[in-house]
Protein backbone atom coordinates (compact mmCIF):
# COMPACT_ATOMS: atom_id res chain seq x y z
CA UNK A 1 0.00 0.00 0.00
CA UNK A 2 1.24 3.40 -0.46
CA UNK A 3 1.35 5.43 2.73
CA UNK A 4 2.28 8.68 1.31
CA UNK A 5 0.13 12.14 1.27
CA UNK A 6 -0.89 13.51 -1.99
CA UNK A 7 -0.04 16.98 -3.12
CA UNK A 8 -3.35 18.66 -2.06
CA UNK A 9 -2.71 16.91 1.58
CA UNK A 10 1.11 18.43 1.13
CA UNK A 11 0.13 21.49 0.09
CA UNK A 12 -2.45 21.79 3.24
CA UNK A 13 0.46 20.90 6.10
CA UNK A 14 2.50 24.01 4.77
CA UNK A 15 -0.43 25.90 5.48
CA UNK A 16 -1.29 24.51 8.64
CA UNK A 17 2.48 24.55 9.47
CA UNK A 18 2.86 28.27 8.05
CA UNK A 19 -0.65 29.38 10.73
CA UNK A 20 1.14 27.80 14.19
CA UNK A 21 4.36 29.34 12.98
CA UNK A 22 2.81 32.87 12.55
CA UNK A 23 0.41 31.82 16.02
CA UNK A 24 3.09 30.85 18.48
CA UNK A 25 2.80 33.71 20.54
CA UNK A 26 -0.65 32.83 21.35
CA UNK A 27 0.60 29.61 22.75
CA UNK A 28 0.56 31.33 26.25
CA UNK A 29 -2.52 31.40 26.24
CA UNK A 30 -3.67 27.91 26.63
CA UNK A 31 -7.07 26.91 27.92
CA UNK A 32 -10.20 29.29 26.33
CA UNK A 33 -8.26 31.79 25.00
CA UNK A 34 -6.12 29.54 22.84
CA UNK A 35 -9.25 27.18 21.85
CA UNK A 36 -10.73 30.26 21.02
CA UNK A 37 -7.54 31.84 18.59
CA UNK A 38 -8.30 27.97 16.80
CA UNK A 39 -11.66 28.89 16.41
CA UNK A 40 -11.44 31.87 14.86
CA UNK A 41 -9.12 30.69 12.12
CA UNK A 42 -11.52 27.80 11.69
CA UNK A 43 -9.01 24.82 13.22
CA UNK A 44 -11.79 23.28 15.25
CA UNK A 45 -13.78 20.58 13.43
CA UNK A 46 -12.02 20.29 10.41
CA UNK A 47 -13.71 16.86 9.92
CA UNK A 48 -17.43 17.74 10.72
CA UNK A 49 -20.17 17.82 8.16
CA UNK A 50 -22.29 21.25 7.81
CA UNK A 51 -21.15 25.00 8.54
CA UNK A 52 -20.66 25.16 11.90
CA UNK A 53 -17.99 27.79 11.80
CA UNK A 54 -15.27 25.04 10.82
CA UNK A 55 -12.80 24.62 7.86
CA UNK A 56 -14.10 21.54 5.47
CA UNK A 57 -10.91 18.88 5.25
CA UNK A 58 -10.58 15.39 4.00
CA UNK A 59 -9.76 12.59 6.12
CA UNK A 60 -5.85 13.17 4.80
CA UNK A 61 -5.63 17.12 5.34
CA UNK A 62 -7.22 16.03 8.97
CA UNK A 63 -4.16 13.64 9.93
CA UNK A 64 -2.05 16.23 8.73
CA UNK A 65 -3.37 19.24 10.52
CA UNK A 66 -3.11 16.65 14.03
CA UNK A 67 0.32 16.01 13.03
CA UNK A 68 1.66 19.17 12.10
CA UNK A 69 0.32 20.66 15.79
CA UNK A 70 1.84 17.87 17.51
CA UNK A 71 5.28 18.59 16.05
CA UNK A 72 4.70 22.33 16.52
CA UNK A 73 4.44 22.01 20.55
CA UNK A 74 1.67 23.68 20.72
CA UNK A 75 -0.84 23.91 24.17
CA UNK A 76 -2.22 20.73 24.42
CA UNK A 77 -6.18 21.11 23.58
CA UNK A 78 -8.77 22.06 26.52
CA UNK A 79 -11.81 21.35 23.28
CA UNK A 80 -10.44 17.94 22.31
CA UNK A 81 -13.43 16.16 23.94
CA UNK A 82 -15.82 18.58 22.93
CA UNK A 83 -15.00 18.38 19.09
CA UNK A 84 -13.33 14.97 18.97
CA UNK A 85 -15.95 13.19 20.74
CA UNK A 86 -19.33 14.58 21.16
CA UNK A 87 -19.41 16.66 17.69
CA UNK A 88 -19.40 13.41 15.66
CA UNK A 89 -21.77 11.95 18.19
CA UNK A 90 -24.45 14.55 17.75
CA UNK A 91 -23.60 14.22 14.24
CA UNK A 92 -24.16 10.74 13.92
CA UNK A 93 -27.48 10.84 16.74
CA UNK A 94 -28.32 14.40 17.36
CA UNK A 95 -31.36 16.22 16.91
CA UNK A 96 -30.68 19.07 14.21
CA UNK A 97 -31.63 21.67 17.09
CA UNK A 98 -28.62 20.10 19.46
CA UNK A 99 -25.86 20.24 16.40
CA UNK A 100 -27.49 24.03 15.96
CA UNK A 101 -26.92 25.10 19.79
CA UNK A 102 -23.83 22.77 20.39
CA UNK A 103 -21.82 22.47 17.50
CA UNK A 104 -21.02 26.72 16.51
CA UNK A 105 -19.91 27.13 20.08
CA UNK A 106 -17.29 24.32 20.18
CA UNK A 107 -15.93 25.02 16.81
CA UNK A 108 -15.60 28.56 18.00
CA UNK A 109 -13.84 27.40 21.13
CA UNK A 110 -15.89 28.61 23.58
CA UNK A 111 -17.91 25.79 25.36
CA UNK A 112 -15.37 22.84 26.88
CA UNK A 113 -16.78 19.64 28.00
CA UNK A 114 -16.02 16.55 29.67
CA UNK A 115 -16.74 12.91 29.80
CA UNK A 116 -19.18 11.26 32.47
CA UNK A 117 -18.64 7.59 31.88
CA UNK A 118 -16.70 5.70 34.18
CA UNK A 119 -17.49 5.01 38.02
CA UNK A 120 -16.09 3.79 40.71
CA UNK A 121 -17.21 0.19 40.70
CA UNK A 122 -18.06 0.86 36.19
CA UNK A 123 -15.08 1.82 34.43
CA UNK A 124 -14.04 -1.17 31.98
CA UNK A 125 -17.27 -2.39 32.81
CA UNK A 126 -19.05 0.21 31.56
CA UNK A 127 -22.44 -1.62 31.41
CA UNK A 128 -22.20 -1.67 35.14
CA UNK A 129 -22.92 2.18 35.58
CA UNK A 130 -24.98 3.29 38.56
CA UNK A 131 -25.31 6.93 37.90
CA UNK A 132 -29.22 7.16 37.75
CA UNK A 133 -31.44 10.05 35.73
CA UNK A 134 -35.01 10.08 36.82
CA UNK A 135 -37.85 12.75 35.16
CA UNK A 136 -38.72 15.50 36.96
CA UNK A 137 -41.87 17.85 36.96
CA UNK A 138 -40.96 19.79 33.73
CA UNK A 139 -40.23 16.21 31.68
CA UNK A 140 -36.03 16.70 32.11
CA UNK A 141 -33.90 14.71 34.47
CA UNK A 142 -32.70 14.97 37.39
CA UNK A 143 -29.22 12.96 37.84
CA UNK A 144 -27.76 11.83 40.93
CA UNK A 145 -24.56 9.12 40.95
CA UNK A 146 -20.54 9.35 40.69
CA UNK A 147 -18.21 9.57 37.93
CA UNK A 148 -14.87 9.37 37.91
CA UNK A 149 -11.25 9.81 35.93
CA UNK A 150 -13.33 12.49 34.85
CA UNK A 151 -10.62 14.96 32.55
CA UNK A 152 -11.30 18.67 32.03
CA UNK A 153 -13.87 18.72 34.70
CA UNK A 154 -12.76 21.56 36.54
CA UNK A 155 -12.66 23.66 33.75
CA UNK A 156 -15.57 21.91 31.35
CA UNK A 157 -19.09 23.89 31.11
CA UNK A 158 -20.71 20.76 29.94
CA UNK A 159 -20.63 16.86 30.63
CA UNK A 160 -22.24 14.02 28.62
CA UNK A 161 -23.47 11.39 31.25
CA UNK A 162 -24.10 7.84 30.80
CA UNK A 163 -27.00 7.54 32.91
CA UNK A 164 -29.61 4.58 34.03
CA UNK A 165 -32.87 6.19 33.15
CA UNK A 166 -34.56 2.47 33.85
CA UNK A 167 -34.96 1.39 37.18
CA UNK A 168 -33.87 -1.79 37.88
CA UNK A 169 -32.38 -2.62 34.25
CA UNK A 170 -28.93 -3.89 34.05
CA UNK A 171 -25.99 -4.02 31.75
CA UNK A 172 -26.52 -2.46 28.50
CA UNK A 173 -30.34 -1.92 28.09
CA UNK A 174 -32.06 0.83 29.92
CA UNK A 175 -29.41 3.35 30.10
CA UNK A 176 -29.60 7.27 28.07
CA UNK A 177 -26.92 9.73 27.25
CA UNK A 178 -27.96 12.93 28.52
CA UNK A 179 -25.90 16.76 28.42
CA UNK A 180 -25.25 18.33 31.69
CA UNK A 181 -24.53 21.79 32.40
CA UNK A 182 -21.38 21.61 34.89
CA UNK A 183 -22.85 25.48 36.29
CA UNK A 184 -25.21 23.98 39.15
CA UNK A 185 -24.08 24.96 42.36
CA UNK A 186 -24.80 22.56 45.40
CA UNK A 187 -25.95 19.61 42.75
CA UNK A 188 -22.60 19.45 41.04
CA UNK A 189 -18.93 18.70 42.97
CA UNK A 190 -15.96 18.36 41.35
CA UNK A 191 -12.76 17.09 43.21
CA UNK A 192 -9.43 16.53 42.06
CA UNK A 193 -7.79 13.13 42.48
CA UNK A 194 -3.96 13.33 43.17
CA UNK A 195 -1.80 10.70 41.29
CA UNK A 196 1.25 9.52 42.29
CA UNK A 197 3.42 11.71 40.04
CA UNK A 198 2.25 14.58 42.49
CA UNK A 199 -0.17 16.08 39.76
CA UNK A 200 -4.14 15.88 39.73
CA UNK A 201 -5.30 15.98 35.82
CA UNK A 202 -8.50 13.59 36.62
CA UNK A 203 -11.32 14.29 38.74
CA UNK A 204 -14.52 12.41 40.55
CA UNK A 205 -17.38 14.57 40.00
CA UNK A 206 -20.91 14.01 42.13
CA UNK A 207 -24.03 14.16 40.98
CA UNK A 208 -26.86 15.43 43.55
CA UNK A 209 -29.80 15.65 41.17
CA UNK A 210 -28.70 17.65 38.84
CA UNK A 211 -30.55 18.50 36.23
CA UNK A 212 -30.49 17.71 32.27
CA UNK A 213 -33.09 19.34 29.88
CA UNK A 214 -35.27 16.99 28.01
CA UNK A 215 -34.36 18.21 25.01
CA UNK A 216 -30.68 17.29 25.54
CA UNK A 217 -31.12 13.77 25.55
CA UNK A 218 -29.46 12.30 22.76
CA UNK A 219 -30.64 9.28 21.03
CA UNK A 220 -33.73 7.59 22.76
CA UNK A 221 -34.21 7.27 26.02
CA UNK A 222 -32.97 3.51 27.10
CA UNK A 223 -30.98 3.80 23.78
CA UNK A 224 -27.69 5.28 25.06
CA UNK A 225 -25.38 2.13 25.06
CA UNK A 226 -25.75 2.23 21.11
CA UNK A 227 -24.92 6.40 21.33
CA UNK A 228 -21.97 5.58 23.87
CA UNK A 229 -20.57 2.95 21.76
CA UNK A 230 -20.58 5.10 18.94
CA UNK A 231 -18.74 7.79 20.87
CA UNK A 232 -15.98 5.67 21.67
CA UNK A 233 -15.21 4.66 18.06
CA UNK A 234 -14.19 8.62 17.79
CA UNK A 235 -11.70 8.27 20.48
CA UNK A 236 -9.24 6.03 17.77
CA UNK A 237 -8.75 6.64 13.87
CA UNK A 238 -7.18 10.08 12.95
CA UNK A 239 -6.46 11.12 16.82
CA UNK A 240 -4.44 7.64 16.64
CA UNK A 241 -1.94 9.11 13.83
CA UNK A 242 -1.89 12.30 16.06
CA UNK A 243 -0.82 10.26 19.07
CA UNK A 244 1.77 8.63 17.70
CA UNK A 245 3.47 11.88 16.23
CA UNK A 246 4.02 12.64 20.30
CA UNK A 247 5.24 8.96 20.66
CA UNK A 248 7.71 9.78 18.24
CA UNK A 249 9.02 12.60 19.49
CA UNK A 250 9.38 10.99 23.32
CA UNK A 251 11.24 7.95 21.76
CA UNK A 252 13.78 10.60 20.23
CA UNK A 253 14.21 12.21 23.22
CA UNK A 254 15.31 8.46 25.11
CA UNK A 255 17.48 8.08 21.92
CA UNK A 256 19.32 10.79 22.07
CA UNK A 257 19.70 10.54 26.07
CA UNK A 258 20.78 6.96 25.07
CA UNK A 259 23.67 8.50 22.60
CA UNK A 260 24.44 11.05 25.48
CA UNK A 261 24.88 8.29 28.52
CA UNK A 262 26.52 5.98 26.56
CA UNK A 263 23.56 3.58 26.99
CA UNK A 264 23.54 2.72 22.92
CA UNK A 265 26.26 0.41 23.77
CA UNK A 266 24.72 -1.64 25.75
CA UNK A 267 23.60 -4.18 23.38
CA UNK A 268 20.34 -4.95 25.46
CA UNK A 269 19.00 -1.25 25.90
CA UNK A 270 19.97 -1.01 21.80
CA UNK A 271 17.79 -4.00 21.21
CA UNK A 272 15.26 -2.30 22.87
CA UNK A 273 15.42 0.71 21.12
CA UNK A 274 15.89 -0.67 17.96
CA UNK A 275 12.39 -2.38 18.84
CA UNK A 276 10.45 0.22 19.87
CA UNK A 277 11.06 1.94 16.77
CA UNK A 278 10.30 -0.61 14.95
CA UNK A 279 6.99 -1.21 16.66
CA UNK A 280 6.24 2.58 16.26
CA UNK A 281 6.25 2.12 12.51
CA UNK A 282 4.02 -0.74 12.03
CA UNK A 283 1.74 1.07 14.88
CA UNK A 284 1.58 3.77 11.72
CA UNK A 285 1.10 1.89 8.70
CA UNK A 286 -1.60 -0.20 10.92
CA UNK A 287 -3.24 2.93 11.40
CA UNK A 288 -3.44 4.50 7.96
CA UNK A 289 -4.52 0.95 6.48
CA UNK A 290 -7.34 0.97 8.82
CA UNK A 291 -8.23 4.88 8.62
CA UNK A 292 -11.55 5.57 7.83
CA UNK A 293 -12.63 1.66 7.48
CA UNK A 294 -15.53 0.27 9.68
CA UNK A 295 -14.19 -2.46 11.14
CA UNK A 296 -15.62 -3.22 14.31
CA UNK A 297 -12.00 -4.59 15.34
CA UNK A 298 -9.63 -1.71 14.45
CA UNK A 299 -10.20 0.62 17.57
CA UNK A 300 -9.70 -2.50 19.93
CA UNK A 301 -6.18 -3.41 18.12
CA UNK A 302 -5.07 0.33 17.83
CA UNK A 303 -5.33 0.61 21.53
CA UNK A 304 -3.74 -2.86 22.25
CA UNK A 305 -0.88 -1.96 20.00
CA UNK A 306 -0.21 1.37 21.78
CA UNK A 307 -0.98 1.03 25.39
CA UNK A 308 1.36 -2.05 25.71
CA UNK A 309 4.10 0.29 23.47
CA UNK A 310 3.44 3.15 25.51
CA UNK A 311 4.12 1.35 28.78
CA UNK A 312 7.56 -0.16 27.76
CA UNK A 313 8.19 3.30 26.21
CA UNK A 314 8.62 4.58 30.06
CA UNK A 315 10.00 1.67 30.97
CA UNK A 316 12.85 1.99 28.65
CA UNK A 317 13.33 5.32 29.66
CA UNK A 318 13.98 4.66 32.99
CA UNK A 319 16.37 1.76 31.93
CA UNK A 320 18.30 4.18 29.65
CA UNK A 321 18.14 7.22 32.44
CA UNK A 322 19.95 4.25 35.09
CA UNK A 323 19.62 4.88 38.73
CA UNK A 324 19.15 8.59 38.14
CA UNK A 325 15.65 7.61 37.43
CA UNK A 326 14.88 7.01 41.01
CA UNK A 327 15.49 10.80 42.14
CA UNK A 328 14.32 14.26 41.40
CA UNK A 329 16.11 16.54 39.65
CA UNK A 330 15.33 19.40 42.25
CA UNK A 331 15.66 19.59 45.75
CA UNK A 332 13.27 18.44 48.71
CA UNK A 333 10.50 21.47 49.66
CA UNK A 334 7.95 21.02 51.81
CA UNK A 335 5.38 22.04 49.74
CA UNK A 336 6.30 19.20 47.29
CA UNK A 337 8.33 16.61 48.08
CA UNK A 338 9.79 15.94 45.28
CA UNK A 339 9.87 17.16 41.44
CA UNK A 340 9.50 15.09 38.38
CA UNK A 341 11.22 15.73 34.88
CA UNK A 342 9.43 14.84 31.13
CA UNK A 343 10.45 11.24 31.24
CA UNK A 344 9.34 10.54 35.04
CA UNK A 345 6.21 11.61 34.33
CA UNK A 346 5.31 9.87 31.21
CA UNK A 347 6.89 6.65 33.07
CA UNK A 348 4.18 7.49 35.78
CA UNK A 349 1.25 7.73 33.38
CA UNK A 350 2.19 5.00 31.19
CA UNK A 351 1.54 2.92 33.97
CA UNK A 352 -2.35 3.90 33.28
CA UNK A 353 -2.11 3.57 28.98
CA UNK A 354 -3.29 -0.75 29.48
CA UNK A 355 -6.35 0.83 31.87
CA UNK A 356 -7.65 3.66 30.79
CA UNK A 357 -9.88 4.29 27.03
CA UNK A 358 -10.73 0.78 27.43
CA UNK A 359 -8.57 -2.06 29.67
CA UNK A 360 -6.34 -4.70 28.06
CA UNK A 361 -8.46 -7.26 28.62
CA UNK A 362 -12.22 -5.70 27.63
CA UNK A 363 -10.09 -4.97 24.54
CA UNK A 364 -9.00 -8.55 23.71
CA UNK A 365 -13.13 -9.60 24.49
CA UNK A 366 -14.45 -7.13 21.99
CA UNK A 367 -11.85 -8.74 19.58
CA UNK A 368 -12.91 -12.49 20.42
CA UNK A 369 -16.53 -11.67 20.35
CA UNK A 370 -17.03 -9.25 17.78
CA UNK A 371 -14.36 -9.99 15.01
CA UNK A 372 -13.36 -13.41 15.58
CA UNK A 373 -17.08 -14.68 16.55
CA UNK A 374 -15.99 -16.72 20.21
CA UNK A 375 -17.90 -17.60 22.76
CA UNK A 376 -18.88 -14.16 24.66
CA UNK A 377 -17.33 -14.52 28.81
CA UNK A 378 -20.30 -15.53 31.16
CA UNK A 379 -21.63 -12.64 32.75
CA UNK A 380 -23.13 -13.19 36.41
Amino acid sequence: MDFTFGPEAESFRAQARAWLAEHRDGWSAGGRGWERTLGAAGWIGLGWTGDYGNRRATLAQQVVWGEEYARSGAPGRSGHIGENLLAPTLLAHGTAAQRDRFLPSIARGEELWCQGYSEPDAGSDLAGIRTAAVRDADGGYRITGQKIWTSLAQDADWCFVLARTEPGSRRHHGLSFLLVPMDQPGRIEVRPIRQMSGDAEFNEVFFDAAHASADHLVGAEGGGWTVAMSLLGYERGVSTLVQQIGFEQELREITDLARTTGADTEPVLRARIVRQWAELRTMRWNALRTLGTDSPGAPSVAKLLWGGWHQRLGELAMAVRGTEAATGPTAWTPSRPYELDALQRMFLFSRADTIYGGSDEIQRNIIAERVLGLPKEPRP
